[in-house]
């Protein structure tokens, strides 16, 4: 006998604290042969929920997060995982520094951001066994999305973004953990994912609609002109002047024409019933909070300069600036899209150049900045930060593994093993997870799949990993099937 649990496919059939999962429904039978309905399972977890034994360690810490998404795959051993005592073709050619966790050692490069380990939790064991994931845009979506794409060719490309992909895991949150503040729930700037031709693919709401989709902010201009930083178009959060035609054509100020009718938007959305996304919509624009968020030019001098003014680095402090307004989700983009040359961190060629004079610095100026600032705000209790790539680079330089040509000096694809680095809502702090070994060629004990890692996040933001959404085929699916990595919680 089948049995189904009550509600419309794509619906919600949680709050974002107490998910029906997959595991639940299966439980529905043998629960009912003991007398148990699946009305009284609800209730008995909502009991649970009351009496705080849901989640454990960390759980529901994070408000907000900040991914910081290094496309194009980092090298671990070039910058947070140097090896010593191995062949001169593993070694990184630069030199280790000390950090301010004892034992923990990065390269020269990340000068900024050896002093700010204190406050975050390295992750050294980040692991898959590559089954079509080699390339980028393959593991970009797994890392987006906590799943494998059907269609991966062996040069690593897709086919374009579609309705039919698995949601980006900002659009789950999204739906899970609405806001109710008058604010953009969820942003990705500077640039989209891409590899060669196939832009976005893993940055959607997928099967889950439009409505939960990203709002995209994409400047003008070359990727690393942090001028365009200064000339944000935000003009779909503008008010339209015709709206309120003769009450409001006196108005000097867009901020005091949306004030003065403010009372006059909320009788209109009363009044005439409006859906709930238009009446957010409504609300945003009105409120007037989104403009003012990507006013970089309201931040000292001196803020600006701390994060660094190139376009990863002010796109960091527009995302402090978002989450402070409100926003739950912010992804941004390492700007050099994978496949590219100068300040991306694809190095198959001319790693030590692009990395010491191009990629590294604007990273260490960047993250170590919003760490600090989030810190000294108050603001990294509840916003969690995220740096990770799609994978690392191969132990040996000048080897193939992906089928790309490499120079000498160059690192191929290395998804056996990786860095991430993780911060705030409840993480611990001066915390080193997992071990890779001798060469950084493969963890030494405490993996961590990418999979786990979205687990961690959703459980961070009170979400149970294995809430059940419906696929375009109305098909049940979890969030992610992995566990979160509760040892990473303080």
């Amino acid at each position: 006998m089948l049995i189904r649990v009550p509600g419309q496919p794509g619906k919600d059939l949680c709050d974002g604290h107490l998910g029906v999962t997959r595991r639940d429904v299966l439980r529905v039978g043998g629960s009912s042969m003991l007398g148990a309905t699946l009305g009284g399972m609800l209730q008995m977890q909502a009991a649970s929920a009351a009496e705080g034994t849901v989640g454990g360690a960390g759980w529901g810490q994070a408000k907000s997060i900040i991914l910081c998404y290094l496309q194009g795959g980092p090298s671990h051993l070039d910058l947070w995982d140097p090896k010593e005592n191995v062949p001169e073709n593993v070694k990184s050619i630069f030199s280790p520094i000390s950090t301010k966790v004892p034992g923990l050692q990065f390269t020269e490069l990340l000068p900024q951001l050896a002093n700010v380990t204190d406050k975050v939790t390295m992750i050294r064991s980040m692991s898959y066994t590559p089954n079509g994931l080699f390339n980028h845009t393959a593991a970009i979506y797994q890392m987006m999305t906590g799943y494998t794409t059907d269609k991966v060719s062996p040069s690593g490309q897709l086919e374009p973004p579609s309705p039919k992909d698995f949601p980006n895991f900002g659009s789950n949150i999204m739906r899970l953990k609405p806001t109710n503040t008058p604010m953009l729930p969820f942003v990705m700037l500077p640039r989209p994912l891409q590899e060669s031709n196939v832009v976005g693919k893993g940055g959607t709401a997928g099967f889950l609609g439009k409505a939960f989709d990203p709002y995209t902010l994409y400047p003008d201009g070359d990727d690393m002109d942090m001028t365009k930083m200064d000339r944000i178009r935000v003009d779909d959060l503008e008010l339209r002047a015709d709206v309120y035609g003769e009450r409001l054509e006196r108005r000097a100020k867009l901020r005091d024409v949306v004030n003065a009718g403010m009372p006059e938007v909320d009788r209109a959305v009363k009044s005439y019933n409006l859906n709930e996304y238009y009446s957010r919509a409504l609300s945003l624009v009105a409120s007037g909070k989104a403009r003012d968020a990507f006013a970089l030019e309201q931040e000292k001098r001196e803020t600006r300069d701390r994060y660094g003014r190139n376009t990863f680095g002010q796109s960091l402090m527009l995302a402090r600036r978002l989450v402070e307004a409100g926003t739950r989700v912010v992804e941004v983009v390492w700007p050099k899209v994978a496949n590219s040359d100068n300040h991306s961190w694809d190095v198959h060629t001319g790693l030590p150049d692009r990395m010491k004079k191009q990629s590294a610095p604007m990273l260490d100026t960047g993250l170590s900045a919003l760490i600090e600032d989030l810190d000294d705000r108050g603001m990294l209790s509840e916003t969690l930060v995220v740096a990770v790539g799609e994978f690392g680079r191969s132990p040996q330089r000048g080897v193939s593994t992906s089928g790309n040509g490499n120079s000498a000096d160059g690192r191929d694809h290395w998804p056996y093993c990786y860095t991430a680095v993780v911060a705030g809502a409840g993480m611990k702090r001066g915390y080193v997870h997992g071990q890779s070994d001798a060469t950084g060629s493969a963890p030494l004990k405490d993996p961590v799949h990418p999979g786990q890692l979205l687990a961690t996040i959703y459980h961070a933001f009170g979400i149970n990993p294995q809430t059940i959404v419906y696929n375009h085929l109305n098909q049940p699916r979890e969030l992610v099937k992995a566990e979160a990595v509760n040892t990473l919680f303080a």
